[in-house]
């Protein structure tokens, strides 16, 4: 997957989405973060190509070639939910089938394997862990690395301060990064694009709003997290175990944030590594008590979602 190669388009319920869509065999749903686009996977996607996989590579909403709404609030991760969920039965992938995510990928896979565990068999989530263990487990060290989460809260200053003098604020961040030049910058430069890439912060991360319950999911997880990661604590993904009821292991690896970037080839073996364990079939019929209590918020979380 180049990103000279034509996105696909596809008309959802509430926006125009684009997407890649490339390659055979078993299908993998590749989710991409901020202030990224689908184009975040164009090293490691053909190494899963050639691997005997299919890669389906969404922008998602507001990123990419992908319909930008304006209001914030359709920023919201249920309505991201929505397009992955829709996405997927346009495509008629009927099954449970292959999830990995970077960055804000990460946290809205953790939600999909979280409250549609029927739609996946399992989840790759890149630097990020549990929302929860991002919350309450990351330690200082993710209070001192995600600054920037609440320099985003403020509409108009935020872009203001990260675009002025040659987006000089943007190379401060993230270390002169080469995508800043050729992939950020021309897309974020879009008018609205910029604002709509950060009213994922402002629509989800107010802190006096995280109120939602996370039950234990039982899709398989492995994690991997880069080392010299800028924004991300360690300590984040190590815990995120807690609050996974099926199988959960991670590694550490040397890399930083980027690492579909950076590791291309690290992170495939990974994957596919992964891929190939035997791990015992996931039984979405729960019988505990508890278990009958998390069915019920799944559904009534389930009924929100679908409300505008």
């Amino acid at each position: 997957m180049q990103r000279q190669l034509a996105r696909k388009k596809i008309k959802l319920k509430s926006i125009k989405m684009a997407y890649y869509d490339e390659g055979a065999g078993t299908p993998i749903i590749l989710l991409h973060g901020f202030p990224d686009s689908a184009d975040v996977w164009r090293n490691i996607a053909p190494i899963l190509i050639k691997d005997g996989y299919r890669i389906i590579a969404p922008d998602l909403r507001g990123f990419g070639e992908s319909e930008a709404p304006i209001a914030c609030g359709s920023y919201k991760i249920k309505y991201l939910m929505q397009d992955i969920i829709e996405l997927k039965k346009s495509l008629a992938l009927d099954g449970p089938i292959k999830l990995v995510g970077h960055d804000w990928g990460s946290l809205l896979g953790w939600c999909l394997i979280t409250f549609y565990p029927e739609h996946f068999s399992s989840f790759v989530p890149l630097c990020v862990g549990h929302p929860r263990a991002y919350l309450n487990d990351g330690g200082f060290e993710q209070q001192q690395k995600g600054w920037y989460t609440m320099a985003f809260q403020t509409a108009g200053f935020a872009e203001k301060m990260f675009s002025q003098n040659d987006w000089a604020v943007l190379r401060l961040f993230s270390e002169n990064n080469p995508e800043v030049d050729s992939n950020w910058i021309p897309d974020l430069s879009r008018p609205g694009r910029f604002t709509a890439a950060l009213n994922l912060y402002r629509a989800n991360l107010k802190p006096q709003k995280i109120k939602v319950a996370f039950p234990p999911t039982q899709v398989p997880v492995f994690g991997i997290f880069g080392k010299d990661d800028l924004y991300l604590s360690e300590a984040q993904m190590a815990a995120s175990g807690k609050h996974v009821g099926g199988n959960f292991s991670w590694e550490a690896i040397k890399g930083g944030h980027w690492l579909p970037l950076e590791k291309p080839e690290l992170v495939a073996e990974l994957i596919t590594n992964f891929y190939a364990l035997p791990l015992p079939a996931i039984k979405h019929n729960l019988k505990t008590s508890e278990a009958k209590t998390w069915e019920g918020i799944l559904h009534v979380a389930k009924k929100i979602t679908k409300q505008k």
